[in-house]
């Protein structure tokens, strides 16, 4: 196919090479270079310009498209308006490169310079021919990039998508050479046009790699020439950024934006980069572009990869930034290569399990996955049938700006039209928008589902036709009681029953399963035939759906009477009771099944709260002989609930106007004396003094929209972290007298019981109002005479109030020494605003009620510490291992409660291993990963690689621990590539320690959505284990705040107890806090489940706020880096004297802050002081930075379609999507000090409520987080008058760790360890209840009396 003078020519240098005039590498590169003339001769002189070729991944992803908007189809055109943005970097408009090169008056055409031997690569021996499919690789230096006419032009701006001809000339020189200088280059001229640009080389290396390529071959580039060098210089600084977050996300794909922006801000620019520093504006700026290389690694990687573009930094970048995904899909013509497999960081390593998990999880997902792709097939088909005719828009949900595939996997995807066979993942990766709004939905917890009422098994009284020939009695009635006759057995169907049998119940709705339940009673009267039915519950209808076993059953307390004709027939339901060696046998290889499954077999091991979701050993209630023909185990529960909710008085004393006094009365199995205090709901009482409003924050003032223009989305009364809405705490009183009004009848009303109360003030409700709250101790009172008489109904508890002064012990010593515990030194009068000495009545808490108290002496506290503690009795502490101990808040918490010694803690993350051990000398921590550690344990080893002794079984008595859930947070739908990821998750790994060791208490704490992934699967299954290795669980949500720290932090918690040991309830909460933070209930399958909590409006102490927390620590700078300095001050609050502890500790530690950069320290200095302050606030103005440099004002340049236009007419719209058009990149404005992307974005995002917002002295903390950015996830992180973001010190106190506390590392590593942690006061409270129920236990096992156990519990 060759012209004849080519066929020639190619004779010729064959005969040269023969006759060895001619070196095989200078024969090949000749042969080449005509070929490829000869080749393009054919098409025309220049090549057109074709899609990415070979060297481009397949779907590689293209190029930005950042300015391209811009871009009209005449190139001349375009050429100009590039010419404005390069004049903007330092190019002149006018700058041609017609003239001669300083390289060389000697510049060589494209073909012609490729065949130059200085560019070839292979020696003469060596066999070096390539296919004619690989272009050949240079590198081009001294290089300057221009259209046809010669004018000089940036190539990252959507002009080479375009089809618009670039060239470049410079000096190319073969690939191995690395040295940009000109030395040893080919002078080349009009190289190209450029086909497509590429970038490489995210494998770690010092600089990301550009290149282009054209007809003839592939070229890296170096450096720019003179001219050039300006518009190179902005390139690479988004083209670095590029690099720097693909690099950092592909091995921390759980990190937070605030850790991306560190990231970003700690990376120095590589030397020969105009700019020193890289900034969160500078990522910003660049947003759209970055986020298109991220799509476009995506699509270059491999297809079982995770998409890099979902990850929670990325999607909040995105947010932000207001980047549009999808764009460069229109576009193919630049893209990321990857020129080597990366190898990535590796994580945690497979997940160790034991036999029985495994089988768990296997079972129910190789189950779960078919029945998965049933329902999709199904799904897509109804989807077809619905739509009538293909509409892919409508399955797929394609936002704006993408575009539908056409590869054959979506072709053959069920819903497009296609048979569905190939189960194939579309090969251009999955819609970005798609993708990045499920991990996004994923992430959200509709915490207001309706409450879906328990099913009612049937109808009771419902008559069901009797046939008499079925059913007949055995034997005579066993008892009469006049209406009823009892019988022990009754034959049905031929088949005989009696009392104590199994059976399954009919359904009035055939099409539903048969009910299951105990024959606990059969009887004839006026209804016919009867039996009462103690229900069982399958496990489907737990909270474990459709995870649990099927044939295993819970016990309910649930029954009801049913005619004996609904019996449908006999079953068998065994009791797996745990076996005597239970501690012992975890980890061994066991059976999953429990029983056979016959169709008439089921089992049962727990008894199940349906209200709380809790699984709990049955009940050891025993029939007597008495009732042992009618007894229910249900009734009798229920009758022993309600029995002690009825309030009830005792012991009378004497009858008085009209009124019958007594000296106890009991609620709920509390007893209350007269003389004892109590809690009372806020509205129970007023106080005479009425106290100034706190409330309402002044009236809003007129503000001047032309100097704060955003200050209109602050329309919102509401402010994040305020208190306004925080509940009152309990009034308290003392019971002066308990008594009933005489009925007419002449007897006591002992349905309506009344409390006369003595009212206490507390410092807020005095004169002083809430500063005198802020300085006083939190349980300090104020004797008062006033008189108020309450229902006894409207008691919520009881508390211990003392005089101080009869203490026999220190204040501190009796407020430490228990729970609800209240002291006064002074009365308070309220007509004249004064404090007095208390009466005498007051001093003794057995005020006599009518004379008739017999004077019970001192408060009972101080009676019990007469009593001397058994020393026989001293609790001894549980044996703990914490896995993902962090820096060791779980364990901290656990240590001041007093329930255990933390023995073992295994940490991968050496600062926080290094924090740990500052903190517990005494722990052996292990720093490496959890599953070669439970490997090595199970195989038999004593001992690590390190000689660290193992824990072995029977040695662990509390396991507690946090696993990490971030790697299947982005999972939406269960299939076998998501479920080989869950089955690999710490979750399972730490639920296999447990199994293994089978301590006797376990804890698992985890983010609020732990309950919520996955339709609750990850809980479900969770739950599953637990109750299959035979542990009694249950689950709840707690929030942080209500525990005693200034922060709203919520939290899931799994508990579990070991068989014999009593399942811990959740801690009732101790400080009121704001209700919008404290909806904890969790919906389930469409229940929603509360935890046994009922302090659900009020509690015993105020709110801990910002400034309890940290208005005594010194004030200090932006950057501000001195590890230690001098308090400076005394404490003023309860809180800090608390948080100090009772050592005298003169240096204050880690009261440190990042140091943001100059335009982030210029924003914070201009946020207003004022509660509620953030971006919003911020003024239009120019301000000069400390760097030097000077910002700009923010222009507004569209009409606001939403938010139309200011009072004085003035335009609020930064960008044309304002206008309801596409984004234009042209409107995008930097180094402003109104974040133009605030605005930008803010109708879709609340207008970034908090963003840049200061603390209020008064209110909250967020959420502390890892890293405190103004602009992160939680922006509400500046002090509240200091021009800076929160401390480390700040933090560690918000989360209530002790100033003692010691952490490790850098200012990052600690603010880490600090926002990671589980608040140590929340993790006391949850110790505090394992504590009783272990003393519960003690008391059953030693029959001690109860008053010495009521010791120990405090201690």
């Amino acid at each position: 196919f060759l012209q004849a003078d080519v066929q020639n020519q190619l004779s010729e240098l064959e005969a040269k090479l023969r006759c060895k005039e001619l070196s095989e590498e200078r024969y090949l590169a000749k042969v080449k270079a005509l070929l490829h003339q000869e080749l393009s001769a054919e098409n025309g002189d220049a090549a057109p310009p074709v899609r990415a070729p070979n060297g481009c991944s397949k779907n590689g992803a293209y190029g930005s498209d950042e300015d391209s908007e811009r871009a009209g189809a005449d190139g001349e055109e375009d050429s100009a308006m590039e010419m404005e943005e390069a004049a903007s970097r330092g190019a002149n408009e006018g700058v041609l490169v017609n003239a001669p090169s300083p390289l060389s008056l000697v510049q060589l055409e494209e073909p012609e310079m490729l065949t130059d031997e200085r560019l070839s690569i292979f020696d003469a021996n060596e066999d070096g021919f390539e296919s004619y499919e690989d272009l050949p690789q240079h590198k081009v230096t001294s290089f300057s990039v221009y259209d046809k006419r010669g004018h000089l032009c940036p190539f990252d701006t959507g002009l080479i998508e375009r089809n618009i001809e670039l060239y470049f000339s410079g000096a190319v020189k073969p690939i191995y050479d690395d040295n940009p200088c000109l030395d040893g280059g080919v002078r080349a001229k009009k190289l190209g046009p450029i086909n497509a640009w590429w970038i490489t080389g995210f494998d770690g290396g010092e600089k990301a790699l550009i290149g282009f390529t054209t007809a003839f071959a592939d070229y890296i580039l170096m450096e720019p020439s003179e001219e050039y060098a300006p518009i190179f210089a902005l390139m690479q600084e988004k083209i670095y950024m590029s690099k720097i977050v693909v690099e950092f996300l592909q091995n921390n794909r759980d990190v937070s934006y605030e850790d991306l922006l560190n990231k970003i801000e700690t990376t120095v620019p590589p030397a020969g980069l105009n700019f020193n520093r890289f900034t969160e504006d500078s990522l910003l700026r660049h947003a759209q572009f970055v986020v298109e290389q991220v799509e476009s690694y995506d699509e270059a990687g491999d297809s079982d990869e995770p998409p890099v573009l979902i990850t929670p930094c990325m999607r909040d970048l995105i947010k932000l930034a207001g980047v549009t995904l999808g764009k460069r899909r229109a576009v193919r013509r630049q893209a990321i290569r990857h020129p080597t497999k990366i190898d990535k960081d590796k994580g945690p390593t497979k997940a160790t399990t034991t036999k029985l998990v495994y089988l768990i999880f296997d079972t129910f997902f190789s189950e779960q996955i078919e029945k998965d792709e049933r329902e999709d097939d199904k799904e897509n088909a109804m989807k077809r049938r619905e739509s009538g005719f293909l509409r892919p828009q409508r399955s797929l949900s394609l936002l704006p700006g993408t575009s539908l595939c056409s590869c054959k996997a979506c072709q053959n995807m069920v819903k497009f039209g296609g048979s569905g066979r190939s189960k194939q993942a579309c090969l251009q990766r999955r819609c970005p928008n798609l993708a990045v709004r499920e991990a996004d939905e994923d992430e959200e917890v509709d915490d207001n589902i309706p409450e879906m009422p328990s099913p009612k098994k049937m109808l009771q009284g419902r008559k069901k036709k009797q046939n008499k020939s079925r059913i007949s009695w055995v034997g005579e009635p066993i008892k009469s009681d006049g209406k009823k006759d009892y019988y022990q057995r009754v034959c049905i169907d031929s088949e005989t029953l009696e009392v104590g049998d199994c059976v399954s119940v009919s359904p009035d709705d055939p099409t539903k399963p048969l009910y299951l339940a105990r024959v606990t009673a059969m009887w004839e009267d006026s209804s016919g035939q009867m039996f009462h039915a103690h229900w069982f519950c399958p496990g489907s209808d737990t909270v474990l759906g459709a995870t649990s076993d099927p044939l295993e059953l819970f016990l309910v307390d649930e029954c009801e009477d049913m005619q004996l004709s609904y019996i449908h027939g006999k079953v068998k339901v065994i009791y797996k009771a745990p076996s005597e060696n239970w501690s012992m046998e975890g980890g061994l290889d066991m059976e999953i099944k429990m029983v056979e499954d016959d169709g008439r077999t089921y089992f049962y091991q727990m008894w199940y709260d349906q209200e709380y979701a809790r699984f709990e050993s049955p009940p050891k209630t025993q029939p007597t002989e008495d009732n042992k023909y009618k007894f229910c185990m249900s009734c009798t529960r229920l009758d022993e609930v309600r029995h002690k909710e009825i309030p009830k008085v005792a012991e009378p004393l004497e009858e008085g106007d009209g009124k019958m006094f007594y000296a106890m009365a009991t609620k709920n199995g509390v007893q209350y004396r007269v003389g004892d205090g109590v809690y009372l709901l806020p509205d129970a009482f007023s106080f005479s003094m009425k106290p100034a409003s706190p409330a309402k924050r002044p009236k809003k003032e007129a503000v001047d929209e032309e100097l704060h223009p955003e200050h209109y989305r602050k329309y919102s009364e509401y402010i994040k972290g305020s208190n306004l809405d925080a509940p009152d705490p309990y009034r308290v009183g003392r019971i002066k007298e308990i008594f009933c009004n005489i009925r007419s009848n002449g007897k006591p009303n002992e349905a309506d019981i009344k409390l006369r109360i003595y009212k206490f003030y507390r410092p807020e409700n005095t004169h002083k109002s809430m500063k005198a709250s802020y300085h006083a101790d939190i349980n300090l009172l104020y004797w008062s005479d006033e008189e108020t008489t309450v229902d006894f109904r409207a008691v919520q508890g009881r508390c211990t109030v003392v005089y101080g002064e009869d203490l026999t012990e220190s204040i501190q010593d009796y407020s430490a020494g228990g729970l609800d515990r209240f002291y006064f030194l002074e009365a308070y009068n309220a007509k004249t605003k004064s404090f007095e000495d208390p009466p005498n009545h007051a001093r003794s808490s057995g005020t006599k009620g009518k004379g008739k108290g017999k004077g019970k002496g001192k408060s009972s506290v101080t009676c019990e510490q007469s009593e001397q503690e058994p020393a026989e009795l001293k609790l001894p502490k549980l044996r703990t291992l914490d896995v993902f101990s962090g820096c060791g808040g779980l364990s901290e918490g656990f240590h001041q409660a007093g329930v255990s010694e933390t023995l073992w803690a295994i940490e991968m993350w050496e600062p926080a291993a290094q924090a740990f051990r500052l903190n517990n000398p005494g722990t052996t921590v292990f720093t490496e990963d959890c599953n070669v550690l439970l490997k090595l344990v199970m195989s038999g080893e004593k001992t690590n690689s390190l000689g660290q002794k193992l824990p072995q079984k029977g040695d662990v008595e509390m396991l507690c621990g946090g696993p990490p859930c971030q790697g299947f947070s982005g999972m939406n739908r269960f299939n076998s590539r998501t479920y080989s990821k869950f089955k690999n998750s710490l979750v399972v790994s730490f639920l296999s320690y447990c199994d293994y060791y089978r301590p006797r208490f376990f804890l698992l704490e985890n983010v609020r959505n732990f309950v919520s992934f996955k339709r609750s699967m990850v809980l479900k299954l969770t739950l599953r284990c637990l109750v299959r290795m035979g542990y009694q669980c249950t689950f709840g949500v707690l929030q942080a705040g209500q525990y005693g720290v200034a922060q709203t932090r919520r939290r899931a918690i799994v508990l579990a107890a070991a068989p014999g040991e009593k399942l811990p309830m959740f801690p009732e909460p101790l400080h009121v806090f704001a209700p919008r933070a404290c909806q904890l209930s969790v919906v389930v399958d469409d229940k929603k489940f509360v935890s046994n909590i009922t302090r659900t409006y009020s509690g015993p102490f105020r709110t801990i706020t910002v400034r309890d927390t940290m208005s005594d620590l010194p004030e200090v700078r932006n950057g501000a880096s001195a590890l230690e300095i001098s308090y400076n001050g005394e404490p003023q609050s309860w809180f800090q004297r608390q948080i100090r502890g009772s050592q005298y500790q003169p240096i204050l530690r880690d009261h440190i802050c990042k140091d943001m950069s100059a335009l982030v320290a210029a924003r914070m200095r201009h946020i207003p002081l004022a509660p509620g302050s953030d971006w919003r606030d911020l003024p239009n103005i120019e301000v000069r930075l400390s760097d030097g440099t000077t910002t700009r004002k923010l222009r507004y340049t569209h009409h606001e379609k939403k938010n139309g236009r200011s009072s004085s007419g003035a335009l609020r719209g930064v960008c044309s999507c304002a206008e309801g058009k596409p984004c234009d990149p042209a409107d995008r404005q930097f180094n402003t000090l109104i974040p133009w992307c605030l605005p930008h974005t803010g109708n879709r995002h609340n207008h970034w409520a908090g963003l840049y917002g200061r603390l209020e002295w008064d209110g909250f903390f967020s959420t502390t987080v890892t890293n405190p950015e103004p602009m992160g996830k939680q922006g509400r992180v500046l002090h509240p008058e200091q021009h800076r973001v929160v401390s480390v010190r700040e933090c560690a106190r918000s989360q209530g760790f002790p100033d003692t506390y010691r952490l490790f590392g850098n200012i990052l590593d600690k603010h880490r360890q600090v926002g990671n942690a589980v608040p140590p006061p929340l993790a006391k409270a949850i110790g505090l209840e394992i504590k009783s129920c272990m003393l519960a236990k003690l008391r059953e096992d030693t029959h001690f009396p109860s008053r010495w156990l009521l010791l120990l519990c405090v201690q």
